[in-house]
């Protein structure tokens, strides 16, 4: 790990918490996943901060590119190699550059050019990755030089300068004058049977004739070497040695041309040496992020909410690294839930062995260590987590053979530096706290540990088998209790932790579901207290009825829920019968008056009388009909009048009606009923139809009916 000086890394953070927490393994894998050594080596460097700016910096990154590959959207594959050695022989004066030097700087340069394509006009989205290449312009003020003089192999091209072309186009003149001469006599000595049967070889990269050793005074030309038996000479032919030595100086004369082909490139590479630092440094960043991305990815990692205060609450947390292992072995990973406040600072989680404890109190370690050190967590983004300046663990037996240390004196090495060091700012995790010596007196001094940690404020995770321990714990008003739970008829761990209560370490019974006879268990229970065992039965049997209580629980929310739609459903129609009664009673209304009208008019009829008779008549239905006007034009302004009398108190109804965020709600969000108190996570979004879990329970539930909580 890196000696460097950095006030911003997290406080007493050494190696054998990584180890205890696992996240040595984490930052391996973080490491294969690194494209180049620079990303590579941070990888294995990285330490979790405690300067939350960088943090959050780190995991915006992070979600940033998460999001866009996770939604279909494509990011430049990372094709370019790092620039140092060009960097340090670009600050030399007169320096010049490597043929590949040159096919390296061009890969930077595309993959760059491609990311500001990708990321333009996405400065709202990904913020923090368009931040990366801010002060790098798309340009090809370097890849238009370098592809004239390289072609598409990496190699200088004939067509780099005229002066090459010239070059190459005479030597390759003079090697088919070469190989036409060397052939003709080849051809004169295998007639003569001067040849051996190889007929031919090279000798320091020249052609030479195979000529038996016999006759090698008869060849005219330049002997070369001979086969290890002596038995073949190698001769070079007198005829091709001048034409050869013409080659060797072309040669000569290419390579002083292509070095100054690569000299003038090289004052191209020096004039945008700026441009080249700030490719070499972005790129090893996109690096960094795409390593820390794919491992979101694996790891079907979030970014859960950040709050200032202190403290933590993982919502569906799994250990990474045992979902990992569990998928190999087709084994299911429970989720656990754990919440650490100010009203509830320190847990204390007791139960029997292998019930999962110790895995709870890693999953808070690594998931916090993970998180400070700017990588994704395997949680809900619902979750809430703070930061701490420090995490101090106590895992594991650390007994150390070569100072014949004990465990019980290691640990109280560790308790003394926790004593010396914890504060409010500071997240504990000590796994089976207390053990190591006599179970009585080390239980009492484990209790004052307890309340020393305690009156410091630190905020932590313990687990323990001791009695006092979880009787302190339930006395502390910002101490918790829980347990992990466990089948009480079959002793299955079910691997959930629930909060409020100790767990019974259910040591008789899970001694006799193993095959120790039931006169050995009483024997044992005859040597303790009564009152012990009592206790730990009670507690058994509190675990079994909180069980049943929580299944009850879900019964009657499922009842709640299937009242809220049926009260819903019930309205519907309602609403339904009324519209059409008083469409039906306008409908009789306008009918009765169409009739009487219709009535009045027949007497109209029946009174008119042919001729100039009709005067008063005509009176008569000019007054009933203006009489009737008025009465239609008196009823629209009623209306108009109750229309809006209904809108203003829809409006002033509105301003007093508790704003519920309905239209706020997604996937992922927290929300609860109108109509109750439990809380729920939405798994899944249908038109205005939100799928929600209440606990372990699921169900549909109109978005209009629920209130968003976060």
């Amino acid at each position: 790990m890196s000696t460097r000086v950095d006030n911003d890394i997290m406080l007493h953070f050494d190696e054998q918490v990584a180890a205890d927490l696992e996240f040595d393994i984490v930052r391996e894998m973080l490491s294969k996943k690194a494209l180049q050594p620079s990303a590579q080596a941070r990888s294995k460097e990285l330490v979790p901060l405690k300067n939350r700016r960088r943090i959050i910096k780190s995991l915006q990154e992070t979600e940033e590119l998460r999001r866009l590959i996770c939604e279909g959207d494509s990011f430049p594959a990372l094709e370019f190699e790092e620039l140092h050695d060009e960097l340090r022989m670009l600050e030399i004066r007169d320096s010049v550059l490597l043929e590949a030097s040159f096919s390296k700087i061009s890969r930077a340069s595309h993959t760059m050019n491609n990311i500001i394509k990708t990321l333009k006009g996405q400065e709202d989205q990904v913020p923090r990755l368009v931040f990366i290449q801010k002060e790098i312009e798309f340009t090809k003020e370097l890849i238009d030089p370098i592809a004239k003089v390289f072609d598409d192999k990496g190699q200088i091209s004939d067509n780099a300068s005229p002066t090459l072309t010239k070059i190459r186009d005479e030597m390759t003149g003079l090697r088919r004058k070469v190989s036409r001469n060397f052939n003709r006599v080849m051809k004169d000595l295998q007639e003569k049977g001067m040849l051996a049967d190889i007929r031919e070889g090279f000798v320091n990269n020249r052609r030479a004739l195979a000529v038996e050793s016999t006759y090698k005074r008869r060849v005219n030309g330049n002997v070369l070497g001979s086969s290890n038996t002596g038995t073949i000479t190698f001769i070079e032919p007198g005829v091709v040695i001048p034409l050869n030595h013409e080659l060797e100086i072309l040669r000569d004369d290419e390579r002083k041309e292509k070095r100054r082909i690569l000299k003038e490139l090289t004052r191209v590479a020096r004039r945008n040496l700026p441009l080249l630092n700030r490719y070499q440094n972005a790129l090893v960043e996109y690096d960094f992020i795409q390593a820390r991305t794919k491992l979101a990815i694996e790891f079907n990692a979030f970014l859960p909410g950040l709050p200032k205060k202190t403290g933590l609450l993982l919502i569906k947390a799994f250990h990474p690294l045992l979902v990992r292992t569990n998928e190999g072995l087709g084994i299911e990973t429970h989720p656990q839930n754990i919440n650490l406040s100010s009203e509830g600072r320190l847990l204390v989680i007791s139960g029997p062995n292998a019930g999962g404890k110790s895995l709870t109190l890693k999953t808070v370690g690594l998931l916090q260590i993970m998180l400070q050190s700017g990588l994704l967590i395997p949680a809900s983004p619902t979750s809430e987590v703070g930061f701490f300046d420090s995490i101090l663990t106590d895992i594991g037996d650390n007994q150390s053979i070569e100072n014949q240390l004990s465990t019980y004196s290691y640990r109280l090495g560790r308790m003394r530096h926790f004593l010396k060091v914890s504060n409010s700012q500071s997240l504990l995790l000590l796994d089976e706290f207390g053990t190591g010596s006599d179970p009585e007196l080390g239980g009492a001094l484990a209790e004052v540990f307890f309340e020393e940690l305690y009156e410091r404020g630190v905020f932590g995770v313990i687990t323990t088998h001791y009695a006092n321990i979880k009787s302190r714990a339930a006395e502390l008003e910002n101490a918790v209790n829980a347990s992990m739970l466990f089948d009480r008829d079959t002793l299955a761990p079910l691997f959930k932790l629930e909060i409020g209560q100790p767990g019974s370490s259910f040591t008789f019974e899970v001694a006799e579901n193993n095959g120790i006879s039931h006169d050995i268990i009483k024997r044992a229970k005859s040597k303790l207290d009564i009152r012990k065992v009592e206790l730990d039965a009670i507690i058994g049997d509190l675990q079994k009825d909180k069980a049943k209580l929580a299944k009850l629980t879900n019964r009657q929310l499922r009842a709640e829920v299937e009242a809220e739609k049926s009260i819903i459903e019930a309205r519907k129609v309602k609403s339904r019968f009324s519209e059409k009664t008083e469409a039906l009673n306008k409908s009789t209304e306008t009918h009765n008056q169409d009739i009487a009208r219709g009535r009045k008019l027949g007497q109209f009829i029946n009174r008119y009388k042919p001729g100039n008779k009709n005067k008063e008549l005509l009176e008569e239905v000019n007054k009933y009909f203006a009489l009737e006007t008025s009465r239609i034009e008196d009823a629209k302004k009623r209306d108009a009048s109750k229309s809006s009398k209904l809108k203003n108190s829809s409006i002033s109804s509105s301003k007093r009606r508790p704003n519920h965020r309905s239209d706020e709600i997604k996937k992922g969000s927290l929300v609860r009923l109108r109509t109750g108190k439990e809380r729920g996570e939405v798994i899944a979004m249908q038109g205005k139809t939100a799928t929600v879990v209440f606990g372990s329970f699921k169900t549909r539930v109109q978005v209009d009916k629920l209130t968003f909580l976060r």
